[in-house]
């Protein structure tokens, strides 16, 4: 049975919804409870458990620009590991909504590719537009597992 349209898009705003919420127990609760909430979103969202995710984060450079482990991802949501020093933790920005705009959908079966703009808003109302693509992959329960996430700042010649 192939991946939906309306998977990916469920699949969008749970993405979306779980840095909203990395952001928010971060504000509330400290660094401790946001590795909790962005612990569980890796394991339920992406495909580190089945095999290889190729993440490439929107700011992420030098010899760890590539996250190939659940680690480097959880790092690069939340920070506050020595292991990467350089990491900021995207999702502790303070993010209020993330809405997702559709360039193009491929859809092969149990493969799926997505490739847009995601736009989040601050708390301040400020708004990031970041160039996406995501790759997922239907696992065993019907669930989509990103498998691929490359992500980056708009060109600005």
């Amino acid at each position: 049975m192939s991946i939906t349209k309306t998977q990916i898009t469920q699949a969008h705003q749970t993405w979306g919804d779980a840095l909203v919420a990395i952001s928010k127990s971060f504000e509330e609760g400290g660094i401790d409870d946001a590795r909790r909430v962005a612990d569980d979103f890796i394991d339920a969202a992406y495909g580190y458990a089945d095999g290889d995710v190729l993440f490439k984060p929107t700011m992420a450079s030098g010899n760890q620009t590539f996250r190939l482990t659940k680690e480097g991802a959880l790092s690069y949501f939340v920070g506050h590991d020595d292991n990467f020093p350089l990491d900021g933790g995207f999702g502790l920005k303070g993010w209020r909504s993330v809405r997702f705009d559709t360039a193009s959908t491929f859809v092969d079966g149990e493969i799926a590719l997505w490739m847009g703009n995601v736009i989040l808003t601050d708390k301040d109302g400020g708004e990031t537009a970041v160039d996406k693509s995501f790759g997922y992959k239907s696992d065993e329960s019907r669930a989509l597992r990103i498998v691929l996430h490359h992500s980056s700042l708009p060109y600005l010649p």
